[in-house]
């Protein structure tokens, strides 16, 4: 059993074949010329092992190492690559299929935002007629905390459009510090959703921790590698073409404990990568390759996932900018590059840059949800709730987004307008014209109750003068937050605490 997804059966080739082969040969000759400029040591033995060529050099006060890739060995890690991948959960009905050569799409959540934004309804009085009184959202803005993410992990058990949990809160509590956060936050995820859990490491040091803490929930050692409920994300590049030192450590321990891992490349267009797409699909081509050729050599045949989040640079502040055509044109692009390869991809849609929910958010979110699915990657993140880029979380525009994706998933369905189903509309066509009223309702009914047809917008308000969505999204929220919480079995809570140090009492369901 698994989670369907949507199934994309005739994706988007934004890029036709041959220019496939261009940007491949392009990012190979990078890949060798200028190279590749790595400050983790292991990764260059492993490397220079293989028949890449590689100078020392330093970068400040910092021992670095200038490395040649030649094609050969990029050739021989993506025949190792395996391009299925189960991507587990506890219940066994979330359990993720993975396959880059199929066409299943699940969406997920994201990014670990700084601020947490609350929806409150206030009421107000008119200056003009103090006899109209009305309710309208105000909203307060702060930083997050483990109680937050136990919420949000929460409503992502409900939405039925989310296929996967990616924290999307920073735990900024008085207690919490680099020692154990890693333990609190992937603790706080797995208690509240039976979903698949997804996340990078603040600290190196927790990673034994953390799978510890997976193994106990999946049952033992073996049984994580065939129902890994957890998977990474290793941010090992720094654009452009740089390998960062702590991170290739924590993607070459992964790959060795053969556990799904993403390769994570997130250059942006203007100032950390070319703004033109043919430069950014070449660049974060290269780069996630030499990810996926680290995986690789570490350990082959290890579960590993071809990520890109390339963003584009507003030319006035170099901020990053998510609701723009470019991003789609980029993410679109590099999907066909890791379906080219072979390679389960991970990719991004549902951004925006709107600090606020609304009008601006809405349009942004559903233009990325309307095209980059289309492309077919296996997974989209930063689905759900982000607002301001990736800096903020809202509960309320995590309710939106849930069905603003399940509308984007019913453009993606494939035509029924096959021989049976014409000649039933004809029948239906020759009965409506028979009868003296002439119209289609009572069919329309039945299509909407078997869910052929898109039902109505769930947030519609009632009055004319007055958008009411956010504060329909908020008594939505509200209402799922109050159902009951499908935490982790109390013994299993129990095997954890006594086996997993620093975790925060105030967490466990059971003290």
């Amino acid at each position: 059993m698994s989670r369907e997804g949507v199934i994309v059966r005739n994706p988007y080739k934004r890029l036709s074949a041959e220019q496939i082969e261009r940007v491949n040969k392009t990012s190979l000759e990078l890949l060798q010329k200028p190279g590749v400029l790595f400050f983790n040591e292991e990764a260059v033995e492993l490397l220079a092992k293989a028949g890449a060529k590689a100078t020392k050099t330093t970068e400040g006060e910092s021992d670095a190492w200038w490395v040649s890739i030649p094609p050969s060995v990029v050739q021989q890690a993506l025949e190792t690559v395996p391009s299925q991948i189960v991507l587990g959960a506890r219940n066994e009905e979330n359990i993720l299929q993975l396959d880059a050569k199929g066409y299943r799409v699940h969406f997920g959540s994201g990014s670990e935002t700084n601020i947490w934004l609350d929806v409150k309804p206030e009421q107000f009085v008119s200056e003009e007629d103090p006899k109209n009184h009305r309710v309208f959202s105000s909203i307060v803005r702060r930083r997050g905390t483990a109680a937050d993410l136990c919420r949000s992990a929460h409503l992502a058990e409900q939405m039925e459009n989310l296929d996967f949990f990616l924290r999307n809160v920073n735990i900024q509590d008085p207690d919490i510090d680099e020692t154990n956060k890693d333990v609190n936050k992937f603790f706080a995820s797995f208690n509240n959703t039976t979903k698949h859990i997804m996340g990078g490491l603040t600290d190196f040091r927790q990673l034994d921790n953390v799978v510890r803490m997976a193994e106990i929930i999946a049952g033992g050692r073996e049984k994580l590698q065939q129902n890994p409920v957890i998977s990474f994300i290793t941010s090992v590049i720094k654009s452009p073409l740089q390998v960062v030192e702590e991170t290739a450590e924590k993607l070459i321990a992964v790959a060795r404990m053969k556990l799904p891992v993403v390769i994570s490349s997130s250059p942006q267009g203007g100032s950390t990568a070319p703004i033109d797409e043919a430069g950014m699909v070449a660049q974060v081509n290269a780069e996630v390759l030499t990810g996926v050729v680290i995986n690789q050599l570490a350990q082959p045949g290890a579960p590993v996932i071809y990520g890109a989040v390339p963003v584009r640079a507003r030319m006035d502040d170099l901020h990053d900018m998510y609701g723009v055509p470019e991003f789609c044109f980029y993410t679109t692009s590099v999907a066909q590059m890791a379906r080219h390869y072979g390679v389960p991809c991970y990719s991004t849609a549902g951004v925006g840059d709107s600090k606020v929910p609304g009008m601006q958010a809405a349009a942004e979110k559903m233009f990325t949800h309307a095209t980059v699915p289309r492309a077919a990657p296996d997974l989209v993140h930063y689905s759900f709730g982000l607002l301001e880029k990736t800096n903020t979380f809202c509960p309320e525009q995590a309710v939106l987004d849930n069905h603003h994706i399940g509308m984007a998933k019913f453009l993606y369905q494939e035509p029924a307008v096959g021989e049976e189903d014409l000649q039933k509309a004809a029948e239906v066509i020759n009965e409506v014209m028979g009868t003296p009223h002439r119209l289609y309702a009572r069919y329309a009914r039945k299509m909407l109750r078997r869910g052929e047809i898109f039902p109505n917008y769930p947030f519609e308000g009632e009055l004319e003068d007055q958008d009411e969505t956010l504060l329909k999204a908020h008594e939505k929220v509200q209402e799922m937050l109050s159902r009951p919480y499908n935490h982790l079995p109390r013994e299993v809570c129990r095997e954890i605490y006594d086996s997993v140090p620093g975790l925060l009492p105030r967490l466990n369901p059971y003290e």
